[in-house]
Protein backbone atom coordinates (compact mmCIF):
# COMPACT_ATOMS: atom_id res chain seq x y z
CA UNK A 1 0.00 0.00 0.00
CA UNK A 2 1.14 3.45 -0.45
CA UNK A 3 0.75 5.46 2.56
CA UNK A 4 -0.91 9.16 1.19
CA UNK A 5 -1.76 10.46 4.69
CA UNK A 6 -0.02 9.85 8.34
CA UNK A 7 -1.78 9.46 11.48
CA UNK A 8 0.17 12.99 12.49
CA UNK A 9 -1.91 14.91 9.97
CA UNK A 10 -5.17 13.28 10.52
CA UNK A 11 -4.93 14.08 13.71
CA UNK A 12 -3.66 17.70 13.40
CA UNK A 13 -6.69 18.02 11.03
CA UNK A 14 -9.48 16.93 12.63
CA UNK A 15 -8.78 18.94 15.50
CA UNK A 16 -9.00 21.87 13.10
CA UNK A 17 -12.16 20.73 12.21
CA UNK A 18 -13.49 20.31 15.47
CA UNK A 19 -12.67 23.93 15.83
CA UNK A 20 -14.38 25.19 13.02
CA UNK A 21 -17.77 23.02 13.74
CA UNK A 22 -17.43 24.27 17.78
CA UNK A 23 -17.10 27.94 16.38
CA UNK A 24 -19.94 27.74 13.78
CA UNK A 25 -22.80 25.77 16.29
CA UNK A 26 -22.13 27.82 19.35
CA UNK A 27 -25.10 27.93 21.15
CA UNK A 28 -27.14 25.88 19.09
CA UNK A 29 -28.52 21.98 19.59
CA UNK A 30 -26.17 20.02 17.27
CA UNK A 31 -26.49 16.08 16.79
CA UNK A 32 -23.95 14.72 14.99
CA UNK A 33 -24.77 11.68 12.88
CA UNK A 34 -22.29 9.13 11.84
CA UNK A 35 -22.70 6.65 8.59
CA UNK A 36 -21.41 3.80 9.43
CA UNK A 37 -19.09 1.60 9.59
CA UNK A 38 -16.98 3.88 7.38
CA UNK A 39 -17.10 6.99 9.64
CA UNK A 40 -16.91 5.25 13.08
CA UNK A 41 -13.24 6.03 13.46
CA UNK A 42 -13.71 9.89 12.55
CA UNK A 43 -16.76 10.38 14.09
CA UNK A 44 -15.30 8.95 17.32
CA UNK A 45 -12.13 11.48 17.14
CA UNK A 46 -14.19 14.58 16.00
CA UNK A 47 -16.74 14.47 19.11
CA UNK A 48 -14.10 14.48 21.33
CA UNK A 49 -12.65 18.02 19.89
CA UNK A 50 -15.80 19.82 19.16
CA UNK A 51 -16.51 21.91 22.10
CA UNK A 52 -19.49 22.15 22.65
CA UNK A 53 -22.68 19.52 24.05
CA UNK A 54 -24.00 17.40 21.30
CA UNK A 55 -25.87 14.19 20.72
CA UNK A 56 -24.05 11.53 18.93
CA UNK A 57 -26.44 8.99 16.51
CA UNK A 58 -25.84 6.61 13.66
CA UNK A 59 -27.30 5.84 10.20
CA UNK A 60 -26.59 3.53 8.34
CA UNK A 61 -25.50 3.44 4.20
CA UNK A 62 -23.29 1.12 1.85
CA UNK A 63 -22.81 1.26 -1.64
CA UNK A 64 -19.72 -0.85 -1.78
CA UNK A 65 -19.88 -5.03 -0.63
CA UNK A 66 -17.43 -7.54 -0.41
CA UNK A 67 -14.44 -7.26 -2.38
CA UNK A 68 -14.96 -4.52 -4.65
CA UNK A 69 -13.39 -1.03 -5.72
CA UNK A 70 -16.77 0.35 -7.36
CA UNK A 71 -19.98 1.57 -5.43
CA UNK A 72 -23.20 -0.20 -6.04
CA UNK A 73 -26.98 0.19 -5.19
CA UNK A 74 -27.30 2.32 -2.05
CA UNK A 75 -28.28 0.52 0.78
CA UNK A 76 -30.06 2.85 3.97
CA UNK A 77 -30.76 1.76 7.69
CA UNK A 78 -32.34 4.15 9.85
CA UNK A 79 -32.84 2.06 12.78
CA UNK A 80 -30.17 3.69 14.75
CA UNK A 81 -31.18 7.06 13.76
CA UNK A 82 -32.57 9.51 16.74
CA UNK A 83 -35.27 11.64 16.32
CA UNK A 84 -33.63 15.06 14.60
CA UNK A 85 -36.87 17.16 14.94
CA UNK A 86 -35.84 20.28 15.11
CA UNK A 87 -31.77 20.03 15.55
CA UNK A 88 -28.95 21.14 13.86
CA UNK A 89 -27.33 18.41 12.40
CA UNK A 90 -23.80 17.44 11.23
CA UNK A 91 -23.82 14.46 8.97
CA UNK A 92 -20.34 12.57 9.50
CA UNK A 93 -18.99 10.52 6.65
CA UNK A 94 -15.59 9.07 5.70
CA UNK A 95 -15.34 10.48 2.19
CA UNK A 96 -16.94 11.85 -0.40
CA UNK A 97 -16.80 10.30 -3.30
CA UNK A 98 -19.56 10.10 -5.97
CA UNK A 99 -22.04 12.24 -3.56
CA UNK A 100 -24.79 10.01 -4.14
CA UNK A 101 -24.99 8.79 -0.22
CA UNK A 102 -24.40 12.06 1.55
CA UNK A 103 -27.06 13.57 -0.67
CA UNK A 104 -29.56 10.44 -0.54
CA UNK A 105 -28.72 11.28 3.53
CA UNK A 106 -29.06 14.79 2.87
CA UNK A 107 -32.99 14.25 1.85
CA UNK A 108 -34.09 11.74 4.31
CA UNK A 109 -32.56 13.97 6.96
CA UNK A 110 -34.69 16.92 5.83
CA UNK A 111 -38.12 15.13 5.44
CA UNK A 112 -37.40 14.10 9.42
CA UNK A 113 -37.35 17.88 10.06
CA UNK A 114 -33.89 18.72 11.08
CA UNK A 115 -33.82 21.95 11.34
CA UNK A 116 -30.74 22.20 9.58
CA UNK A 117 -28.25 19.30 8.04
CA UNK A 118 -24.47 19.90 6.84
CA UNK A 119 -21.79 17.40 6.23
CA UNK A 120 -17.97 16.90 6.94
CA UNK A 121 -15.84 13.96 5.71
CA UNK A 122 -12.30 13.05 6.25
CA UNK A 123 -11.69 12.74 2.61
CA UNK A 124 -12.81 14.20 -0.53
CA UNK A 125 -12.13 12.99 -4.04
CA UNK A 126 -11.34 14.94 -6.38
CA UNK A 127 -13.69 13.35 -9.07
CA UNK A 128 -16.61 15.05 -10.76
CA UNK A 129 -19.42 13.74 -8.57
CA UNK A 130 -22.88 12.15 -9.50
CA UNK A 131 -25.05 14.90 -7.55
CA UNK A 132 -25.22 18.58 -7.01
CA UNK A 133 -23.62 18.50 -3.52
CA UNK A 134 -20.39 19.66 -1.86
CA UNK A 135 -19.18 18.67 2.12
CA UNK A 136 -19.32 21.25 4.37
CA UNK A 137 -16.71 20.59 6.16
CA UNK A 138 -13.62 17.92 4.85
CA UNK A 139 -10.30 17.27 6.28
CA UNK A 140 -8.49 16.57 3.03
CA UNK A 141 -8.63 16.46 -0.88
CA UNK A 142 -7.48 13.16 -2.82
CA UNK A 143 -6.91 12.06 -5.98
CA UNK A 144 -9.43 9.30 -7.20
CA UNK A 145 -7.89 6.33 -6.26
CA UNK A 146 -9.22 4.00 -3.76
CA UNK A 147 -8.02 4.40 -0.16
CA UNK A 148 -8.01 2.44 3.23
CA UNK A 149 -7.43 2.99 6.67
CA UNK A 150 -8.78 5.35 9.53
CA UNK A 151 -12.07 3.67 9.07
CA UNK A 152 -12.27 2.86 5.21
CA UNK A 153 -11.60 -0.38 4.07
CA UNK A 154 -11.85 -3.19 1.40
CA UNK A 155 -13.62 -6.19 1.83
CA UNK A 156 -13.99 -5.44 5.68
CA UNK A 157 -10.49 -5.15 5.74
CA UNK A 158 -7.83 -2.09 6.93
CA UNK A 159 -10.14 -0.05 9.13
CA UNK A 160 -7.79 -0.10 11.72
CA UNK A 161 -5.09 1.75 9.91
CA UNK A 162 -4.76 4.32 11.86
CA UNK A 163 -3.23 6.28 8.63
CA UNK A 164 -4.72 7.02 5.23
CA UNK A 165 -3.47 4.61 2.09
CA UNK A 166 -4.10 3.82 -1.37
CA UNK A 167 -4.74 0.30 -1.92
CA UNK A 168 -2.50 -1.54 -4.36
CA UNK A 169 -3.78 -4.16 -6.98
CA UNK A 170 -1.09 -6.44 -4.62
CA UNK A 171 -3.35 -5.57 -1.63
CA UNK A 172 -6.36 -6.97 -2.97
Amino acid sequence: MKRLIDETEIRAAVIELGRQISADYRRRPLTALGVVTGSIVLLADLIRVIDLPLRVGLIQASSYRGATTAAGELSIGTDLLPDVTDRDVLLVDDIFDSGRTLATLCGILREKQASSVRTAVLLWKDRPTDVDLQPDYYCFKIPDVFVVGYGLDYDGEYRHLPYIAELEEADR
